[in-house]
């Protein structure tokens, strides 16, 4: 589908993958509104790019609501739906102390990752359904979701973040099936280790990078946000590319930790 004239909601886009995203959906003509919780930083982010900023918190459907409302009033079509906002947690199913995984830190991260995710796709594609076809096969629009390889491989510790990824990657085939009567596609990106401002910087940080990236099969690196980026704009612009989980992690197969 082609990007300029349309408009585009991007969660977690005031930082990291979905910052990248914005930058990259502004560029190629989309008014993009920023929906996350850092006011501060998406709203210079939306200045920066012409675009809107709306304080969101992703596991409330009427804040996503609200959000969603703005982008719809952007004064061009809401095509493209995009969810980037997640939180990660790190706890054993039963801890060297013997005590069993947080219920509240388990519910958290399912709430934020996963509920999160399934507010923004069926809300935002609601409101894609109200506008006109774009093109002869009868598009409306795309839904692209993150996820993770740790919802296909997780590491030890990685329980509630695992499940939450991996329900990510399991709405996407009937999430296509059932938005392709409103003309929209579904597509999951799995990201591997990406590098950004998560890490810090300074030698330390740098250490640790290395330490991370040294199962990657090639480029033996880390990705960049602006690599994501760039495959969110190619799953949006490629008709044919739909119902899809892709991983996007340099070849990496997580081992156990």
């Amino acid at each position: 589908m082609e990007l300029n004239g349309t408009a585009a909601i991007v969660s977690g886009g005031a930082s990291g993958l979905g910052e990248a995203t914005v930058r990259e959906l502004a560029a190629s003509g989309s008014k993009v509104v920023v929906a996350d919780l850092n006011s501060d930083r998406g709203t210079a982010l939306a200045s920066e790019v012409g675009g809107m900023f709306v304080q969101t918190d992703v596991s409330d459907a009427e804040s996503v609501r609200a959000a969603v409302a703005v982008a719809a009033s952007a004064g061009a079509p809401l095509r493209f739906v995009i969810s980037c906002a997640g939180i990660g947690w790190a706890q054993r199913t039963v801890g060297r102390d013997g005590e069993p995984h947080d219920r509240a830190a388990f519910g958290k991260v399912i709430d934020v990752n996963l509920i999160g995710t399934f507010n923004l796709m069926s809300i935002g594609a609601a409101a894609v359904a109200k506008t006109e076809p774009a093109n002869a096969d009868g598009a409306r629009g795309v839904v692209i979701n993150t996820a993770s390889i740790a919802g296909l491989e997780g590491q030890t510790g990685q329980l509630a973040y695992s499940a939450s990824k991996g329900g990510i990657i399991g709405m996407t085939v009937p999430a296509a099936r059932d938005l392709a009567a409103i003309g929209m596609r579904v597509n999951t990106i799995c990201p591997g280790i990406i590098d950004t401002p998560i890490y810090g910087s300074g030698p330390a940080s740098e250490e640790f990078k290395a330490k991370l990236a040294a199962p990657v099969v090639f480029p033996k690196r880390m990705g960049t946000a602006a690599e994501f980026a760039h495959l969110v704009r190619m799953l949006i612009e490629n008709d044919y590319m739909n119902a899809d989980v892709i991983r996007f992690d340099g070849g990496i197969r997580f081992q156990p930790k």
